[in-house]
């Protein structure tokens, strides 16, 4: 059995923690099957770069190919007016954690509470923090963390994997035939 660690070692999840992403195509059939996805997209996205493109060009491609609607934070918007994307809606990370948490909340379209949360590209911390949240006031939200270091409060997380491994992974579950 893999024990697999956060990547902030010193921060405890408690007993409830992420399912690790093995099957990059388990995560693409559960947001296949969901009826009402958002991503939360931070500003690490406009600065990893990943075989000469960012990783927020992956996340374009995957809100896109699955339609689901984009929460920019930080200057996240910035980067996605500059490819073109102009549907995201612009609010701080941890406003739209408290959002997502708030079961009377009808989301960004009025269609009601989303039932499937995306999260990349945010401060480590943060995005902790934010899970952590949604982990325990937010039952009726399944969380995804897409980024390459293990979040366990997610409800489900890539473990600590490389660049390498992740980009498989990501285009995997974009449908991209190869990296």
């Amino acid at each position: 059995m893999v024990i697999i660690e956060p990547w902030q070692i010193a921060e405890i999840s408690g007993p409830k923690k992420a399912a690790v992403i093995s099957k990059p195509e388990v995560i693409d059939a559960m947001i296949k099957r969901s009826k009402h996805p958002i991503m939360v997209v931070g500003h690490l996205a406009a600065k990893t770069v990943i075989n000469d493109k960012k990783m927020i060009d992956y996340l374009i491609d995957l809100g896109n190919k699955r339609n689901i609607p984009i929460i920019a934070t930080g200057g996240t918007n910035r980067e996605l007016l500059d490819r073109g994307y102009t549907q995201a809606t612009i609010m701080p990370a941890v406003d739209a954690g408290q959002r997502l948490s708030d079961h009377a909340w009808k989301g960004l379209d009025g269609k009601g509470p989303y039932d499937l949360v995306i999260f990349a590209g945010l401060p480590y911390y943060m995005e902790w923090t934010i899970l952590s949240n949604l982990k325990h006031f937010a039952s009726h939200v399944k969380t995804i963390s897409l980024d390459t270091v293990y979040q366990p409060n997610a409800s489900f997380s890539f473990s600590n994997i490389s660049t390498k491994e992740w980009l498989e992974s990501l285009n995997a579950i974009i449908g991209h035939k190869e990296g």
